[in-house]
């Protein structure tokens, strides 16, 4: 077990180990999740800072309370009530945080590339909490964490991840991660949101959405990003609901013990119906749950833990 990397910027450049051991230390996590007293003293006395230029509740609320489970002190700071508003660039905001001693800064950002930036001249860690359309890397992590808890591996598994491909961080954090640990990677959606490009990565891409559930192991479903994208990628949300959205019919085709997946926030009858979202063989929820725990885990190694065996 390694780790020796000061921030967390993509799943891109971390190697199978690497990614391992943020999985390994995150199921010690969980493990500290489940007794009476949940926090351990691992970040005691750091400060963490959630810089959110970019709205997001469940992802600022799970490093939010990952950080308070490791018994750090935890400051929110949002663009809406920030100098940001009032035209301070984002090079300014991130260094007058750090005068405050920060050792630890989250940022989400619509800028593709914004957590790159500020590693380059921060003291500070950085960890990506999303980037435009770039990366996703926790929300890779606690998808492959589900992925690996439930089906006792990675390799060789045949995921597929259908939706919008081309505006996903959360895809382009996914596909790198599975492919990373010996994954089969299937991609699926419109022409428009899924181009053939994707293949220069290793991947298989149809437009076929019954040839790409039919066999998966995993069905991994992705939001229509509306905030990214220009509004001639597809029709109609009706259109991609009929052509593209998991319903009972096309969920008989695939395999009995097929996991269903997505990062939330769902769409209730547009990418998923409704009841299939909440049946037992969606892991939505434990995603969730795992996204905590593999938290803790990033928060805990790029503050200078080793691996598993430390965590207390």
């Amino acid at each position: 077990m390694s780790w020796n990397r000061k921030h967390l910027l993509d799943i891109e450049s971390l190697s199978p180990e690497e990614i391992n051991t943020v999985l390994d230390t995150a199921r010690a996590f969980k493990a500290v999740g489940e007794r009476a007293i949940k926090k351990v003293p691992a970040l005691r006395g750091k400060t963490v800072i959630n810089l959110f230029i970019e709205p997001s509740t469940r992802t600022r609320i799970s490093f939010e309370l990952a950080a308070q489970r490791l018994t750090a002190d935890i400051i929110n700071f949002t663009a809406e009530a920030s100098s940001l508003k009032k035209g301070e660039t984002l090079k300014d905001t991130a260094r007058n945080l750090e005068a405050l001693n920060a050792d630890i800064i989250i940022i989400r950002h619509s800028a593709t590339g914004a957590a790159h930036f500020l590693s380059r001249f921060l003291n500070a860690s950085v960890i990506n909490a999303g980037d435009g359309a770039h990366e996703h890397p926790t929300q890779a992590l606690l998808d492959t964490y589900t992925i690996r808890e439930r089906k006792g591996k990675i390799a060789g598994l045949k995921v597929t991840i259908l939706g919008d491909i081309l505006y996903s961080r959360v895809a382009r954090s996914n596909i790198w991660a599975l492919l990373k640990l010996g994954a089969h990677v299937t991609l699926c959606g419109p022409s428009t949101l899924v181009p053939k490009v994707f293949e220069k990565m290793g991947c298989r891409v149809t437009h076929n959405v019954e040839e790409a559930i039919a066999d998966a192991d995993i069905i991994n479903l992705l939001r229509i990003q509306h905030e990214r994208q220009r509004k001639s990628m597809f029709p109609s949300l009706g259109e991609y609901t009929s052509l593209f959205g998991l319903n009972k019919k096309r969920l008989a085709i695939t395999k009995p013990d097929a996991l269903i997946m997505h990062p939330g926030p769902i769409n209730r009858g547009v990418e998923i119906d409704s009841e299939i979202a909440d049946c037992g063989r969606s892991v939505i929820l434990e995603q969730v749950t795992n996204g905590l725990a593999v938290r803790m885990a990033v928060l805990f190694l790029i503050n200078g833990g080793k691996g598993p065996q430390e965590v207390g």
